[in-house]
This record gives C-alpha cells, sequence and structure tokens, in this order.
C-alpha cells in the first residue's frame, strides 16, 4: 500500500486529488495539507511514501517544505512529487534542486496521476517528458548550461539509458524500451549517477542536454 500525503492550498484542488488516488486499490490518502507548513508536519506525524506537493502556496510554500522534508532525518524515505503549470518553470527547478523526486502536470490525467505517484513511491525519479525540455530551456537561459560538456567514457547501454534519462523517461519505460530487466536499469543510472558525479536524476538530465543528448 502506497501512503500519499496532498498538499495543496485549494481546497477543491485538494480534494479532487485526494479522491482521484484514494479510489486506486493500491494507494491511501493519509493526510492533506493547505500549506508548507501544514505539509511538514504532516510528513513528520504520518510518514507517508509520498507527498504530493503544490509549489506555490501561502506561508512556507512547497519548495521549503520539500527542502525540509527530504534534508530532515525525520522523515528519511518520504518521496516529494511536485505539482506544477507550465507557467512555473522556475519553480519546478527550484523544487528539484530541493530535493524533490520528480514533478507532474496539474492538469494531468488521472491515470498519469496514479502512475506519477506510483513510479516516484517504487524509488524512481519523474520528469515528464512534456515539462523537461522546459526545464533544460529555463536552465540554459538562466547560464546553468554553459559550455558543451563531454561526457566521461560510457558503454553503449550506459549511453541509451543516459539519453533515456535526459528524455525524461522513468527506469520502468527505459525497461520497456530498452527490453531489458528493471533492476539492470536501475545499476546503469546509480553507475552514471557514480561515473557523472551527479548528485540525482535532474542534475543528470541537465549533464546530458550540456553534452547534446536529448535535444
Amino acid at each position: 500500500m502506497i501512503r500519499v500525503l496532498v498538499a495543496d492550498d485549494q481546497a477543491l484542488v485538494r480534494s479532487g486529488f485526494s479522491l482521484i488516488l484514494g479510489a486506486e486499490p493500491g494507494i491511501e490518502v493519509v493526510a492533506e495539507a493547505a500549506d508548507g507548513a501544514q505539509a511538514l508536519a504532516a510528513a513528520r506525524r504520518h510518514s507517508p511514501d509520498v507527498v504530493l506537493m503544490d509549489i506555490r502556496m501561502p506561508g512556507m510554500d512547497g519548495i521549503e517544505a520539500t527542502r525540509h522534508i527530504t534534508s530532515s532525518p525525520a522523515t528519511t524515505g518520504v518521496k516529494v512529487l511536485v505539482l506544477t503549470t507550465f507557467a512555473a518553470d522556475e519553480y519546478v527547478v527550484a523544487a528539484l534542486r530541493a530535493g524533490a523526486s520528480g514533478f507532474v502536470l496539474k492538469d494531468t490525467e488521472p491515470a498519469a496521476l496514479v502512475h506519477a505517484v506510483e513510479v516516484v513511491a517504487a524509488g524512481d525519479a519523474l520528469l515528464a517528458p512534456e515539462v523537461t525540455r522546459r526545464m533544460l530551456d529555463r536552465f540554459a537561459q538562466a547560464g546553468e548550461a554553459r559550455e558543451p560538456l563531454e561526457l566521461p567514457p560510457l558503454t553503449q547501454r550506459e549511453h541509451e539509458v543516459l539519453l533515456a534519462v535526459a528524455l525524461g523517461l522513468s527506469n520502468l519505460e527505459i525497461a520497456d524500451q530498452l527490453v531489458v530487466s528493471y533492476s539492470t536499469v536501475k545499476t546503469h543510472v546509480s553507475h552514471l549517477l557514480s561515473k557523472l558525479d551527479a548528485r540525482d536524476r535532474a542534475q543528470l538530465v541537465m549533464l546530458a542536454h550540456r553534452a547534446g543528448l536529448g535535444g
């Protein structure tokens, strides 16, 4: 059973997400929160597997709440999936830097939302392809993608996995595309993180972009 905390300052949006997720037999919504402070307190109280976190909320916003959740020993293992719109790319970047495991659009289809929660709960990062391109463009505009990057030697399979990561695919999707096991993909991603000295999957995407992959 995947235990989820839903945090959004709009009551109708919050209850809508809770209804969608709670209707799934493998998901339980353990709490709701109307701002970042409530989300942080609820995460500490309930230790959910995933926090579905709106970014822009009054008081403590979703970015600050994410930073506290991902860095606190009291919430070790809690994953954060942030909610965003196309107009909030800069906030997505900040949320990923704060330790979010991925992001999903607020107007996503119910099935895609459920899939996103399942992916993040399984330990994957989720970088939606339709937003990843915009995120990378935002980094480029901000000077994040400076000179072209020359990658260290990679195996052919590692190169294929890195390209798939750069395109925003999850480990499960990469396994399906490359016709290999999920555990094999996780091993390749782990090796890539080590070889490229990347702290997380989001940074892998940016490094791949600077190397000319996925774009």
